[in-house]
């Protein structure tokens, strides 16, 4: 819904500022080229999603390797204290257990919509416990501001995104976006604790936090002494190394567990395939909305005010133009997408704004679309603080991202 008021708002804005134009300075133009944006951007939405074909079928194809080869059981090994101190309503062996790990571990791999599904099982099964119907319980709450946060450790569509732009080194937003994305998730999940009263300063709890905490601010304070011109070099170094390393160990632990992994990676990358050819009516979509909003002049007008603004105050402005993206990620992820595919194809990829607009696209997810399809899903109609905790994670994480890019990328 609210993607479908974003999409109107904005062809409706282009219309008048374009009137404001033609009437007031003359523009005879500015039709014509709302047209020719209209006709510009349909194609270059059809061939961004073809482009990303090949590579979505490729990391699909990595992921259900790792799914067969038994990653989530792996992570609910390593988390499952963590997480049965955040959930301590939900009774040992209970069937919501194995949908909510598996959802936040498709997260973490960057398989959000795949794991959409899981999600709302995940709630349905935690509405079995629910004495309130109509009430989110403290469970649902929890879990619904985790998935709000996007935690993943691996940003697949970005880095599609980024390859398919022409990015030097797409994988050059991975550190960042790892740091900046667990800032938005630790944020979240202290929030909702507080709310929630849930003993922080629990042994176990609080070592696995301060685990998460140790490693955000020693990799921070790591690059941030390194000389400017070191910090791409190694930050590159250590992303790629990484990820291949990651593609190495599914395969390691599929033939540990010896499954047919080649036919594993076609099973995924048919998967893949289908959901890049899915895309393409929403990009086609939401990149015509944005292009006629740029085309006459608002996407200018709002960044420029912006940057102004933050000038007043002191605050060097350039990150502003990246901002459209943060605003619109909360709201819808299509949208978002847009936003950050407009940008790199105006400043480059390998711009200062090309890149915090990836590092914001990967810092946090649709926290109310998010709420309104789980919430939704069961009918629950008082969500209590489950927006007010996204909302804010998502701030955190945004405010941190540039931060963090600032280090990464200006010095």
């Amino acid at each position: 819904m609210a993607l479908n008021y974003i999409w109107i708002s904005f062809f409706v804005i282009a219309f008048l500022i374009a009137c404001f134009q033609l009437f007031v300075y003359g523009d005879t133009e500015i039709f014509a080229k709302l047209v020719d944006s209209t006709f510009k951007n349909s194609k270059t939405g059809f061939e961004v999603a073809l482009g990303l074909t090949g590579t979505m079928a490729m990391w699909m194809g990595i992921m259900k390797i790792g799914e067969k080869a038994g990653i989530v059981k792996l992570l609910a090994w390593g988390f499952g204290p963590f997480f049965k101190r955040l959930f301590p309503e939900i009774p040992e062996g209970h069937p919501a257990i194995a949908p909510i790990f598996m959802k936040l571990s498709a997260n973490l791999l960057g398989l959000d919509n795949a794991g959409t599904p899981l999600g709302i099982k995940a709630m349905k099964e935690m509405q079995t416990l629910n004495p309130n119907p109509d009430v989110a319980t403290n469970a649902q709450i929890m879990f619904a501001v985790l998935n709000t946060t996007g935690l993943t450790f691996i940003p697949v569509t970005i880095l599609m995104y980024r390859t398919q732009a022409g990015a030097a080194n797409p994988s050059d937003v991975f550190i960042p976006i790892l740091l900046s994305t667990s800032i938005t998730a630790l944020s979240g999940m202290i929030l909702v604790a507080i709310y929630q009263r849930i003993k922080l300063w629990d042994r176990v709890l609080l070592a696995y936090l301060l685990g998460i905490i140790a490693f955000i601010g020693l990799t921070i304070s790591y690059f941030a002494s390194l000389p400017q011109e070191e910090i791409k070099t190694v930050s590159g170094i250590v992303s790629n190394f990484m990820l291949f390393s990651l593609i190495i160990f599914f395969i390691v632990l599929g033939l540990i567990r010896r499954i047919n992994i080649y036919d594993a990676f076609i099973e995924g990358a048919k998967e893949g395939f289908d959901i890049a050819v899915k895309i393409i009516p929403y990009l086609v979509g939401i990149l015509i909305a944005i292009g006629v909003f740029r085309t006459a002049g608002a996407l200018e007008l709002l960044t420029n005010t912006l940057e102004d603004v933050f000038q007043f105050f002191g605050i060097e402005g350039e990150f502003t133009k990246a901002l459209p993206v943060a605003f619109m990620k909360p709201l819808s992820g299509s949208g978002s997408t847009g936003m950050m595919l407009e940008i790199m194809k105006t400043y480059g990829p390998d711009t200062f704004m090309g890149l915090l607009a990836c590092v914001f696209q990967g810092t946090t997810d649709t926290t109310l679309y998010i709420l309104a399809v789980y919430f939704g899903s069961i009918n629950v109609k008082q969500t209590r603080y489950a927006a007010t905790c996204g909302l804010l994670a998502a701030f955190i994480g945004l405010t941190s991202a540039i931060y963090i890019s600032y280090i990464f990328y200006i010095g």
